[in-house]
């Protein structure tokens, strides 16, 4: 294709309309066409394009926060299990002794990195996903 070729106005705001969708909107066009047109992408052509994308657009705003050990200051661990979770003894015994083991999911990034240091601090090796 030549650098010197022009299109259409209509032409390019649809194609940069098109360049521009996610994962799910790509594969909903795809259904849109197949079904109201009876047109179908080339084999694993709209998975390919948007693919890239996705993986782009991707920031992780979730995290769980996993217990891997106690350390040698198990009782400080719990303590700390308690604090952050609202557990009781029992139950924050029973989490820490079932290591590895999730203590919070689905959280911010700052109250997973509070996490993580409030348990190192105490003397647990924790991981952050």
């Amino acid at each position: 294709m030549s650098d010197t070729q022009t299109f259409e106005a209509k032409i390019t705001t649809l194609g940069d309309s098109i360049a521009t969708l996610t994962l799910k909107e790509a594969v909903s066009l795809a259904d849109y066409m197949k079904v109201t047109y009876g047109i179908e992408p080339a084999a694993g052509a709209v998975m390919v394009a948007a693919a890239g994308k996705a993986e782009e657009a991707f920031i992780q705003t979730e995290f769980t926060v996993t217990l891997l050990e106690a350390g040698a200051q198990k009782i400080a661990v719990i303590k700390a299990v308690r604090e952050a979770t609202g557990l009781g003894l029992a139950e924050a015994k029973g989490l820490v002794d079932a290591a590895p083991k999730a203590v919070k999911e689905n959280i911010t990034k700052d109250e997973a990195d509070k996490l993580k240091a409030t348990l190192e601090a105490a003397g647990a090796k924790v991981e952050v996903k």
